[in-house]
């Protein structure tokens, strides 16, 4: 049977009014980051005007920093979109960094690579302590990607990330070649070999989780079992969490609470 792969990546035609979210989130974010009291807004990390983040600091000495990667496939979204997030770490006392990109095809998916690792880097010089990294979709990618033996992030930061925990991550990106979206990824075979955390080897002592919705379309879950399956070779308290009832959009809501056992897990407190 010939597999749809461009149907299997899809999540809007698949999530009752799917199309209505980008416009929710963007609301969502654009209130917080509005009201929040302390928010340092555009910070550059780059030259580039997409590489820029937002930093949301607690209203108490922060712990430490949280850097959240967003996704769209690497070719959609910016940071205005989800502000909101910050929401539930920041009150339990983390500085929250929400990152642009530039995105594809104006660069390949390496090279966000890079420019991931550059942001937290830079947002790892601003915030002192531990470091705790969070993607969704493909924000997921990106920062388990920081946690390879190949990662692209100094040690100096590196050493510093005590939790990843990849939401909905893309892990394995050789289907994607079979897609009509790589005509904007432009991914060739040797890239999505190269840029699979899937098929490279983590070198990390952070705790390591991967979060997914029990809803989602059966390749996101795919990928999140493959991931915990292969890197437990290397990672023995790595985790797999399936959240009953949550689909790829609505996964990351429940960031915007503090007592949700999302945030706990990010927080190191479950």
């Amino acid at each position: 049977m010939t597999i749809n792969w461009d149907d299997e990546f899809s999540n809007a035609a698949y999530i009752k009014n799917g199309s209505l979210y980008p416009s929710i989130w963007k609301n969502r974010a654009s209130e917080f980051a509005t009201t929040h009291e302390n928010a340092d807004i555009d910070r550059p990390y780059g030259t580039h005007p997409r590489q820029k983040c937002d930093l949301f600091h607690p209203q108490t000495p922060s712990r430490g920093l949280v850097c959240y990667v967003h996704g769209g496939f690497w070719v959609e979204f910016d940071k205005s979109y989800w502000s909101h997030l910050a929401r539930g770490l920041c009150s339990l006392g983390w500085s929250v960094a929400v990152p642009s990109y530039v995105l594809a095809p104006q660069v390949r998916i390496s090279e966000i690579t890079q420019m991931i690792a550059q942001a937290i880097q830079c947002c790892a010089n601003w915030v002192d302590g531990p470091i705790l990294l969070v993607g969704h979709s493909a924000g997921g990618h990106l920062v388990t990607r920081m946690v390879c033996s190949d990662s692209p992030l100094e040690r100096s930061a590196r050493d510093r990330v005590r939790t990843v925990v990849t939401i909905s991550g893309l892990h394995d990106l050789r289907n994607l070649l079979k897609t009509e979206m790589n005509e904007r990824l432009q991914l060739d075979k040797n890239e999505a070999i190269l840029e699979s955390p899937a098929l490279l080897v983590p070198d990390t002592l952070a705790d390591v989780v991967c979060w997914v919705g029990s809803l989602e379309r059966p390749e996101f879950i795919r990928q999140s079992k493959l991931l915990r399956r292969v890197w437990s070779a290397h990672i023995s308290g790595i985790q797999l969490e399936i959240e009953v009832g949550r689909h790829h959009f609505d996964v990351i809501e429940s960031m915007e609470d503090p007592a949700s056992r999302l945030v706990r897990v990010i927080d190191g407190a479950d």
